[in-house]
């Protein structure tokens, strides 16, 4: 028996969609808490939640956004983002019992994701979701160990640039808001709503240049 009996499958979508993105969030928001605990280590086990993404299919925002062929399935990817976000709650509840200082981490990022500005973390977005494409796009390839190389390397990447990953900070503000007890939720909505945007756009800023395989 498995949590898809008792979950609805997305409409249009095949069976068990739901809990494919839901686990997609499960895994990222634990490379997310390995990186507020350890941010250097951190980046190591954010590779190691995409490889999981991607061996298991699970359904991730970002590894989804840079791949559609419709408009149609817009709404499908904004369901499997709400997935992706309930997941990172799930976690994110678990991190109460945490003895290690998640949420002082989880209020350090937001913060400076709020003084960067929402147009700013937007922009900063994209560079993110550039990554994702094309590290999600050799590893489905999936010849040799070559093609898992971008994905090693672009997690890294886009952490050290401070590029935001919308599932990734989907688990910090999770964090962050159960715990804060003075939370200003319009510039919240508003740097998160952009990050989203700006990981769609670069998600699929490749197809100006290129295609994928």
């Amino acid at each position: 028996m498995t949590i898809h009996q008792f979950l609805p499958p997305f409409k249009g979508e095949s069976e068990g969609a739901f809990t494919s993105s839901l686990w997609a969030g499960i895994l990222i928001a634990i490379a997310g808490w390995g990186f507020l605990a350890n941010p250097v280590l951190g980046m190591f086990l954010f590779c190691v939640g995409l490889i999981a993404v991607v061996k298991y299919r699970a359904k991730l925002y970002t590894g989804t956004a840079g791949f559609l062929t419709s408009w149609k399935e817009l709404l499908p990817l904004l369901l499997i983002l709400l997935g992706n976000i309930i997941g990172c709650l799930l976690v994110a509840a678990v991190s109460l019992f945490s003895p290690l200082a998640l949420p002082e981490a989880a209020t350090k990022v937001i913060t400076a994701r709020l003084e960067t500005g929402w147009l700013g973390t937007g922009l900063l977005a994209i560079g993110c979701g550039l990554l994702m494409s094309l590290a999600v796009d050799f590893a489905r390839r999936n010849r040799d160990f070559s093609d898992w190389l971008p994905l090693l390397f672009a997690v890294p990447a886009f952490i050290l640039c401070g590029f935001p990953h919308c599932v990734a900070d989907a688990f910090y503000c999770c964090v962050y808001l159960l715990n804060a007890t003075d939370i200003s939720w319009g510039p919240l909505l508003a740097y998160y709503v952009s990050i989203v945007l700006g990981n769609f756009v670069g998600c699929n800023l490749y197809r100006l240049f290129t295609s994928p395989s």
